[in-house]
């Protein structure tokens, strides 16, 4: 992970950042500027120190002491930046499958989007923290081919990169034009299978294949042959193949483009991306939508808020 914008501070000292962020909450009114010049500026094994030297000192939670002192969107993404980097995905799945309504966006971004050792990390943590099946609770809140198709994701069993097979490809790339583009009504089940199982590079020879039979993108075709949640789990699906980065950079335009911001995407991304390869996700936006994220996050969001996720962003791109 070398493409993040957030790397390990050095020369780093635990106790003396835990000192400083007591000082900046102490007493009448916050001093927010050191409590997100220091959050942004060390990783996330490095704030977990922080926390725990905190503790150690002053015998009070950090995460409780943000938590009473800061407010709205700036306490959300100082509080995420303060999970813990194995949690993080955990922790947004179980709040996506919580209560009244699912959050379909949330299981969509994290199971299209993460690596099967990554969801098989996810699975455990999940049955750590909450004592409960990952697989069973989304099941239980999802239906149809959207259930299927994240089953499938949820199993972690893409095949690995290794040798393309020519005549593989070319078989795929035939059953799927004939599932959808040949098919009165769609085969989702043959979509399901070839998206969820084969290796990234073998299904980035089969996109192009697809092209080459049938004069469409498969995204195309997917958008006119489904709909709903398994339309846009399907397409997320396909992106990632293309590019995990391209994919974000989508999703983090999306989230500012036009009225109002879509703040819980933005952080989500923000924080999840900003040690892994958030510097590709700015040089795809860059590419794909002439702007730079930079701006738009400039644009699109104010006060301390704002100067943590430029921080956080780490840059411009002109």
């Amino acid at each position: 992970y070398t493409r993040g914008t957030v790397t390990a501070f050095s020369p780093f000292d635990a106790r003396a950042d835990a000192e400083a962020l007591r000082k900046a909450m102490k007493g009448l009114g916050t001093d927010e500027e050191t409590v997100l010049k220091i959050l942004t500026g060390r990783n996330n094994a490095q704030r977990q120190e922080i926390a725990s030297a905190f503790k150690t000192l002053f015998g009070r939670d950090l995460v409780d002491d943000l938590k009473s002192e800061l407010t709205g969107k700036f306490e959300t993404l100082m509080v995420s930046l303060m999970r813990p980097t194995y949690i993080f995905d955990a922790h947004a799945l179980k709040h996506a499958i919580k209560g009244a309504g699912t959050n379909e966006k949330v299981l969509t971004e994290i199971l299209a989007s993460r690596t099967p050792e990554e969801i098989q990390n996810i699975k455990q943590v999940y049955l750590q923290e909450y004592e409960a099946n990952l697989e069973d609770k989304i099941t239980g809140e999802t239906s149809g081919y959207f259930q299927r198709m994240l089953v499938v994701l949820l199993q972690a069993n893409r095949d690995p990169d290794g040798r393309v097979d020519d005549a593989l490809v070319e078989q795929d790339a035939q059953v799927l034009f004939r599932a959808g583009e040949l098919k009165w009504g769609t085969d989702e089940e043959k979509f399901i299978t070839i998206l969820g199982t084969r290796s990234v590079s073998h299904l980035r020879r089969v996109f192009d294949k697809y092209m080459t039979i049938s004069g469409f993108q498969i995204e195309e075709t997917i958008d006119r042959e489904t709909s709903g949640d398994l339309e846009k789990l399907l397409l997320a699906v396909v992106k990632c193949i293309r590019s995990v980065p391209a994919y974000f950079a989508e999703t983090l335009y999306y989230s500012m483009k036009g009225a109002g911001t879509d703040d819980d995407t933005l952080i989500r991304v923000m924080v999840s991306r900003s040690e892994i390869d958030l510097l590709d996700i700015r040089k795809e936006l860059r590419k794909n939508f002439a702007k730079s994220l930079h701006q738009m996050i400039q644009k699109d969001t104010s006060g301390d808020y704002r100067k943590a996720l430029l921080l956080l962003c780490g840059g411009d791109d002109e």
